[in-house]
């Protein structure tokens, strides 16, 4: 029986307007809004602006901010339709999620194909085919193809998306799993990361080598369901604690000398350090240090911003709100402005003012796209014109007349 259907009218009210007051958490848009806007600084090549972003100063950046904030607004958004319409509809949901984002996938690589095929043709001294690592594609069409739709053909500027489809498949698993206990899916997931590491688990990204895909949804799988089971109340986030905030304020001071290459040239020693820490840092397979960086940078942040939340609503945050909202349309933007913003850099050069103007250009273009896409979502022509009523005439009449006629 549908409990739905068998609760009065005045309660399904009730319900519906308690739904339509619950309001989205600003911290999940503006945090994955600010992961859109550092990812395309960090794309375009040759970008000094990229030197300050948050991975020259430890071991986690924006992929992590957008996977786990993926990860957090994923049992949001599914969580629901499982809980709601059940298993096979959440699966359902799923299954069409993953087929949005390899359509948007493909579609990236055409489009970027295409810049660099003009870029090359045009511009004779540069040749962004081979720059883009896509000499293979281009002298092995057929096959390429065939490992482009298998997913077995993933140059490394389009590794993300195959990525977040691997994660996303996961999802029915992990929900099934938490029918059984929640623990399970700490558990499992856990399991996961380990087996891929012992084993050396992966996809691999092209056909003529025995190179990975650059990012292993077996092991970011991890930080995936972190943020999918504190989302969904699996696991419980650390309350606030002075000594834990300082712990990992102290651990990620720590980490900055031993991540950022400028520093580590003027002192060896430390680079030597980082090379006994190398696994922790790999990108690959999600070195642990990465995983353990992140989480205590997203405790500090959650732990200044507690009853503070409110500030993210204010009218000068809204277009990085705007940003994350929109998360996937901006990035496949940021992705091709990136690139784009790099064969423009190398016809006027790297200097101050065209990166300037690259990167103030880009970051204008995605919030503006994204205020843009917000509106189109909005679906604005549904909505029904307003039919001004016309005043009828004001007629005068003449007192005293048998009939009341107007005032000539």
């Amino acid at each position: 029986m549908n409990i739905d259907k068998a609760l009065p009218p005045e309660q399904k009210l009730s319900q519906a307007a308690v739904a339509v007051k619950r309001e989205r958490d600003p911290r999940l848009d503006f945090f994955r809004g600010v992961a859109m806007l550092i990812i395309f600084v960090a794309h375009v090549p040759g970008n000094y602006w990229a030197k300050f972003i948050p991975a020259r100063f430890g071991p986690s950046d924006a992929a992590e901010m957008f996977v786990f904030c993926s990860g957090f607004a994923a049992a949001i958004a599914f969580g629901g339709t499982f809980r709601r319409s059940g298993f096979f509809m959440g699966t359902a949901r799923i299954v069409i999620r993953c087929v949005q984002i390899y359509m948007a996938h493909l579609g990236l690589f055409f489009v970027l194909a295409t810049v660099c095929a003009v870029a090359t043709a045009y511009f004779i001294d540069f040749n962004y085919i081979g720059k883009l690592n896509l000499t293979y594609f281009f002298n092995n069409t057929g096959e390429a193809l065939a490992g482009l739709f298998t997913l077995t053909y993933v140059p490394n500027f389009f590794d993300i998306m195959p990525m977040y489809i691997g994660v996303l498949a996961l999802v029915p698993v992990v929900i099934l799993l938490a029918r059984i206990h929640p623990l399970m899916v700490p558990v499992f997931s856990l399991g996961l990361y380990i087996a891929t590491w012992y084993w050396e688990l992966q996809f691999p990204a092209e056909p003529f080598s025995n190179r990975p895909w650059f990012f292993n949804p077996l092991a970011w799988q991890l930080l995936f369901f972190t943020g999918f089971a504190i989302s969904a109340g699996w696991i419980k986030a650390p309350p606030p604690n002075r000594y834990l905030l300082l712990a990992c304020i102290i651990f990620v001071l720590a980490l900055v000398p031993i991540s950022n290459w400028p520093i580590m040239r003027e002192f060896p020693v430390l680079k030597e350090f980082r090379s006994e820490l190398i696994y922790g840092f790999k990108k690959t397979n999600f070195g642990i240090l990465r995983w353990i960086h992140f989480l205590a940078l997203a405790y500090i942040c959650v732990t200044l911003l507690k009853g503070r939340e409110q500030i993210l609503k204010h009218r000068y945050f809204d277009p990085i709100i705007k940003c994350g909202q929109q998360a996937l349309p901006v990035f496949l933007l940021s992705m091709t402005l990136s690139w784009i913003g790099g064969i423009i850099l190398d016809q006027i050069g790297r200097e101050a003012l065209g990166l300037t103007i690259i990167n103030v250009s880009g970051i204008v273009i995605l919030i503006g796209f994204a205020y843009v896409m917000s509106w189109t979502k909005s679906s604005p022509w549904r909505t029904k014109p307003v039919h001004k009523s016309v005043p009828k005439p004001v007629t005068h009449t003449r007192i005293g007349d048998n009939a009341v006629q107007p005032a000539e």
